[in-house]
């Protein structure tokens, strides 16, 4: 089996509440895991031991350590997604770049397994997949709100804009957060003053 043929899907959906509740030990276990010894070190059995159950029960839920990643990282979108759609309409272009920048690299520092999970998205196709699918999900509220806003930005340079913003900062702030974190903070700032730069010049 290649790695693009890994199976990412659970064995199990989770519908009656005690099944919930063991996905959600089995995620959180997993999670803290990751934190500790990296996504690679980590084996379905560390997980099944720790999440208190068989190594039979865990695979009739999940079919592979792939597919505990995967479930871990969608709750990070899911999460990251509510968050910004809370906040972000109230706030100015410029000032929303700055809440985005915060908020991610907040989320990256607090949230567990978070830079593990993600540092490695470029090994994992169905983790690529993920990250492309919620990059293009900014980009259109991104570009949507442009064109509301700035209807004197081009399309073409509005949905390119679109893509950059959110596609750079991530990649800046998942530098940042592996730097010890006085010397993240200062990459961040300096981040947030290079987006609003850009955002100033695209929309004056």
């Amino acid at each position: 089996m290649t790695d693009e043929t890994i199976d990412v899907a659970p064995r199990r959906r989770p519908v009656q509440a005690r099944s919930r509740e063991r996905v959600d030990t089995i995620l959180r276990h997993a999670a803290a895991i990751f934190h500790e010894t990296g996504v690679d070190a980590a084996s379905m059995s560390s997980i099944a031991r720790e999440a208190g159950m068989s190594l039979a029960s865990l695979y009739r839920y999940f079919p592979n350590k792939a597919a505990i990643v995967h479930a871990i990282a969608e709750l990070h979108v899911e999460k990251m997604e509510t968050a910004l759609r809370e906040r972000l309409p109230e706030l100015s272009l410029t000032d929303a770049v700055d809440e985005l920048i915060d908020q991610f690299y907040e989320f990256y520092r607090s949230e567990p397994a978070y830079s593990a999970i993600w540092s490695g998205v470029e090994a994992m196709p169905e983790l690529r997949d993920l990250d492309l699918r919620e990059l293009y999900s900014n980009a259109r509220e991104l570009d949507a709100r442009l064109k509301e806003e700035c209807p004197q930005i081009p399309g073409h340079r509005r949905w390119t804009a679109s893509l950059l913003l959110p596609r750079s900062t991530g990649t800046i702030l998942r530098l940042a957060v592996t730097l010890p974190e006085t010397q993240g903070r200062q990459l961040v700032e300096e981040l947030k003053c290079m987006a609003g730069a850009y955002v100033r010049e695209l929309i004056r």
